[in-house]
């Protein structure tokens, strides 16, 4: 089996702790003394038993403790500030808007898990209130407001994590310093089917929402008006106009775990196709349910994404290289490499390995040390502004039939 020299493992091992300080996100961290007060945006299935519970893991040992919740439904706002009682013995704000919980000045950071359409607004909203943000990923719907919100986050010096938690798994990280040990090689192509016999939208349509307990001209944003839909309010992942289905849900996941493993940040072009081929209903989403994205980068390799959600085998993950094979069960499965296929192999592999997982902390941790110590977060605002470009040139193609390229001087997404 082959060894990672001690340089190379240190340089996987370095993660954020190498990463730089900037001098703006120094003179905003949190005293090392001081309790960092949170405010929870978006208070449903993520944010509640995602976000919340996963720092509850953690707030004793680093002083953190949640004041505020907004949510445009009651009955989460509800769910997440009876969260606060239990645990602070202590009575939350509760608002619908997330202008409301910005406003509160004692708030040093939020945490963002309101539905995709929303995440741009609320997080140049909370950089411009100098709120430090975890903002879920995708992170941008739109280009504009992509750009928007990341050059808020910028001249703010705010600290953020995106929530593209496979970053933040001790098998990502070994993953990263083998890569870097050079032993695979170079990458042709790497690819991944995540499929599902359901969309998972289906899974949160809800029949107990009332128009009474719903704030919609709230959760509609600046989306055109339109009487109250509980099916669009409880399943906004299947509808386009709020989501835009498993490239950027699910495939967000994969592009990201693939840039932090290779180094590699915005692709050259992208082509995207799919439809809706098992799931048509009386619910009449949007999103598809079979959809497939090919990416070029200029390191030299192809990348592809593909979700059939309409059939649940045939899911892998893996990494085809001139020196060997990365296989992956899944995402955040054990991974295992090869001489297998490599037509440049040299006989540095013999066998089957396993991946050496190496141990970092979990997603919110990271987020949470790096508050207090002005540090780059591993899913960095940078980071997002990556896989958000990838996505987004995915879902433009998906739209017009025509391949997509990005130009990285100008910003800008073109099509032919």
């Amino acid at each position: 089996m082959p060894r990672l020299s001690r340089r190379t493992f240190l340089k996987g091992t370095a993660g954020v702790s190498a990463m730089a300080m900037t001098a703006r996100s120094y003179g905003r961290v949190v005293g090392a003394n001081d309790r960092i007060l949170l405010g929870q945006i978006g208070c449903g299935d993520r944010g509640c038993h995602a976000h919340m519970t996963g720092i509850h893991k953690h707030d004793a040992a680093q002083n953190v403790q949640y004041i505020a919740v907004a949510d445009p439904w009651r009955v989460s706002r509800e769910e997440a500030a009876g969260l606060i009682k239990e645990w602070y013995g202590r009575d939350a704000k509760q608002m619908a808007s997330y202008r409301d919980l910005l406003a509160i000045k004692e708030i040093d950071a939020v945490m963002i898990a309101s539905p995709d359409y929303h995440h741009t607004t609320h997080l140049e909203a909370a950089a411009r209130a100098g709120k430090h943000v975890y903002v879920e990923k995708p992170m941008a719907k739109r280009l504009d407001r992509l750009l928007s919100a990341y050059d808020a986050v910028k001249q703010a010096g705010v600290i953020v994590q995106v929530g593209t938690q496979s970053r933040s798994q001790p098998s990502s990280f070994g993953l990263r310093a083998l890569w870097r040990s050079g032993v695979l090689g170079k990458a042709s192509r790497i690819e991944q089917a995540r499929n599902g016999e359901k969309p998972y939208w289906y899974h949160y349509l809800k029949t107990d929402v009332r128009k009474e307990d719903v704030d919609w001209d709230e959760f509609l944003m600046d989306l055109p008006k339109r009487p109250f839909d509980a099916n669009l309010f409880s399943g906004w992942y299947g509808y386009r106009e709020l989501s835009d289905g498993p490239v950027p849900n699910l495939g967000a996941h994969f592009v990201d775990l693939v840039h932090f493993i290779t180094g590699a940040t915005f692709p050259t072009s992208c082509v995207c196709i799919g439809r809706t081929s098992t799931w048509n209903d009386d619910y009449h989403f949007t999103c598809p349910d079979n959809v497939e994205a090919l990416w070029t980068y200029p390191d030299g390799f192809v990348m592809s994404y593909s979700s059939n959600l309409g059939n649940g085998t045939g899911n892998r993950l893996d990494f085809y290289c001139d020196k060997g094979t990365l296989k992956m069960e899944a995402l955040w499965g054990q991974a295992t490499y090869s001489a297998l296929g490599g037509p440049k192999r040299d006989g540095k592999i013999r066998g089957e390995h396993h991946v050496e997982p190496i141990e970092c902390p979990d997603h919110f941790l990271d987020w949470l040390q790096c508050l207090r110590s002005g540090k780059t977060p591993v899913a960095s605002i940078e980071a997002g502004l990556h896989h958000s470009i990838a996505v987004l040139m995915a879902m433009q193609s998906f739209d017009s039939g025509r391949r997509t390229t990005y130009d990285p001087q100008k910003r800008t997404i073109v099509e032919g």
